[in-house]
């Protein structure tokens, strides 16, 4: 067994804000850049020093799949900070500080940033199983007649909306 020593040195957050209202002007990268700021400016280190970056996430936005990279590199770690995203419903901030506690304990790591980051605005909003097949079909038509043959298929129920975040919640 390991006999380094594991600490959490500081921390940082964000309110609380309410729920189901319109999406606010910041996306969960924006939220955890705002936090991770002034925390970072507390430090005696500079953010290149960290061995890593972990930021927990359940539902980044198309454009921040990897939400931990784009957060690191907005605060200034650099590219040659590994930074990896978990996701582990209703965990993923604290998977990631085991994450980090446990590379730490074994000599992987000395110093990490660990967290977690959530726009619950934006969840991802699916297309249903029809609309995919729809829209499939009408890439395949290529003939004016195919495509006016594929919009005449069109149906109403096909513009109901997959919730991503309750879909990742059920289980099989």
């Amino acid at each position: 067994m390991s006999t380094n020593s594991v600490y959490i040195v500081d921390g940082s957050r964000t309110p609380f804000l309410k729920a189901r209202g319109r999406p606010g002007p910041f996306q969960a990268s924006d939220l955890a850049v705002q936090s991770a700021t002034p925390l970072l400016m507390r430090q005696p280190f500079e953010p290149e020093e960290f061995d890593e970056v972990i930021v927990g996430c359940v539902g980044p936005s198309a454009d921040e799949v990897n939400i931990a990279r784009v957060i690191s590199l907005r605060i200034g770690c650099g590219d040659k900070v590994p930074a990896w995203t978990v996701q582990r419903n209703c965990a993923s901030g604290m998977q990631s500080i085991d994450s980090a506690f446990s590379n730490i304990l074994l000599g992987k790591s000395d110093l990490v940033l660990a967290g977690g980051a959530e726009a619950m605005s934006y969840s991802p909003v699916l297309y249903n199983r029809h609309m995919v097949n729809w829209l499939a079909d009408m890439s395949r038509s290529k003939t004016p007649l195919q495509k006016i043959i594929t919009i005449t298929k069109l149906r109403p129920k096909f513009f109901a909306p997959v919730i991503g975040l309750l879909k990742g919640l059920t289980d099989p």
